[in-house]
């Protein structure tokens, strides 16, 4: 629906071709895409603008297995300028992961509502979430807001999980309720303490705004985002990362 550092840090890694999203960034700091606009503007990288509710319902179609969903977002905008269809006019739009239209446009036949907008289902080939607690089956439990990680969990050919505990079955049972995603939607899990760093995991650990500013100081040009890269990506698996951080930063 809307990426954030995570996003910032594939992208300039070079791990990206095509970008479908809305806006980049962090509620709190702003926009900080400075990696994607440097992509784009180098025409290395394919951006797909869509309305920030418009990738809820691609998800929403997907995971109900439906090939589109029906919406009113963001009619009468520019998002529907048939001169934005990047990736139509790449020739991309095959028809198999990608639709062959971005939209289509109808009018209500039931109440007479009016113009829809018709959304391609998004094919979501690997999701992977990050969460408070995972179950030893792949039963997931986000604590907060979860957004739209149901319908992407469901939509998924392949689901993996990166928790930053992975708990007995039989202790998330106890309040099913809480539980967000079925342990059969899950394909994979890992337990991940601090994965989602330098954003924050709700109940559990805040924002790292002093890393997320200088990351974002200091990657404006590819030759930043490689130093960044050499100095906190290369070279390390996720313990050393976080003895590299400094646990005391973390808890």
């Amino acid at each position: 629906m809307n990426g954030g550092s995570h996003s910032e840090f594939l992208v300039g890694g070079g791990c990206v071709a095509i970008w479908e999203s809305c806006w980049i960034g962090h509620e709190l700091y702003g926009k900080y895409g400075a990696n994607l606009s440097r992509k784009v503007k180098n025409k290395e990288i394919i951006v797909e603008d869509y309305s920030h509710m418009e990738p809820e319902f691609r998800f929403a179609a997907a995971a109900a297995g439906a090939p589109f969903s029906v919406t009113q977002t963001a009619l009468g905008t520019d998002i529907h300028n048939p001169e934005y269809d990047m990736l139509g006019r790449a020739g991309l739009r095959d028809g198999q992961r990608i639709g062959k239209q971005k939209y289509q446009f109808m009018d209500d036949p039931f109440f007479g509502a009016g113009q829809q907008v018709l959304c391609p289902a998004a094919k979501v080939a690997i999701a992977l979430m990050a969460v408070q607690q995972v179950g030893e089956e792949g039963t997931v439990r986000v604590a907060g807001q979860y957004y739209a990680d149901p319908e992407v969990a469901r939509a998924a050919d392949t689901t993996i999980v990166m928790a930053e505990e992975i708990v007995p079955e039989e202790y998330l049972r106890r309040e099913a309720d809480r539980n967000t995603v079925s342990s059969f939607e899950v394909d994979y899990i890992l337990q991940c303490p601090f994965g989602a760093h330098p954003s924050g995991m709700f109940g559990r650990y805040d924002v790292d705004g002093a890393f997320l500013k200088d990351f974002y100081t200091n990657t404006r040009t590819q030759e930043g985002f490689d130093a960044f890269a050499k100095e906190w990506i290369h070279g390390h698996d996720h313990m050393s990362y976080l003895e590299k951080l400094g646990v005391k930063r973390g808890e």
